[in-house]
């Protein structure tokens, strides 16, 4: 006998064969669930966020000692997803060069808070809450002040920082 002959080629059994397709078909079926979930887990850590300023109004346009609701809408993008939200802030000054902002959005249930003039008050309908022009809690369940919004302004114009 020669060399070539006493080396038969390695047969592979049918029941190897079927452990090899399996095995990897589970492989597959694994990869294909975990590498969505390993994306989904890491992806908004490794996502930058990005904060920018809105435009919302003109500075020359705010009556000193009275707050003047002024509204925005973000559009937000999220995969295929395009969402657009609204914000809306009450914004003041006292001596037409320092201004503040405040958000209308009552801090216990998140009812829309609106100015009463003649009582110099944010008042929320939804438990008679009143809030000073301020935003600090007067009366009622809010367990904080309104949300202050940070804002600038450049050319007369107000900018608030959102994101």
């Amino acid at each position: 006998m020669s060399s070539q002959e006493s080396q038969a080629p390695p047969t592979t059994t049918r029941r190897k064969f079927m452990q090899t397709v399996i095995a990897t078909l589970g492989g597959i079926i694994t990869a294909g669930f975990a590498i969505p979930a390993v994306g989904y887990v890491v992806g908004p850590a490794l996502q930058e966020k990005v904060e920018a300023w809105f435009q919302v109004g003109t500075a020359s346009k705010i009556p000193v000692g009275e707050p003047t609701l002024l509204k925005i809408s973000i559009e937000r993008k999220s995969g295929w997803i395009v969402d657009t939200q609204e914000h809306a802030y009450y914004v003041y000054t006292e001596d037409g060069q320092n201004y503040q902002a405040v958000s209308n959005v009552c801090t216990h249930l998140g009812c829309r808070v609106r100015w009463i003039e003649d009582q110099e008050i944010f008042f929320c309908p939804c438990h008679n809450a009143s809030f000073a022009k301020n935003g600090d809690v007067l009366d009622g369940p809010p367990p904080r002040p309104l949300d202050k919004a940070e804002l600038k302004i450049e050319d007369d114009q107000i900018y608030i920082k959102g994101g």
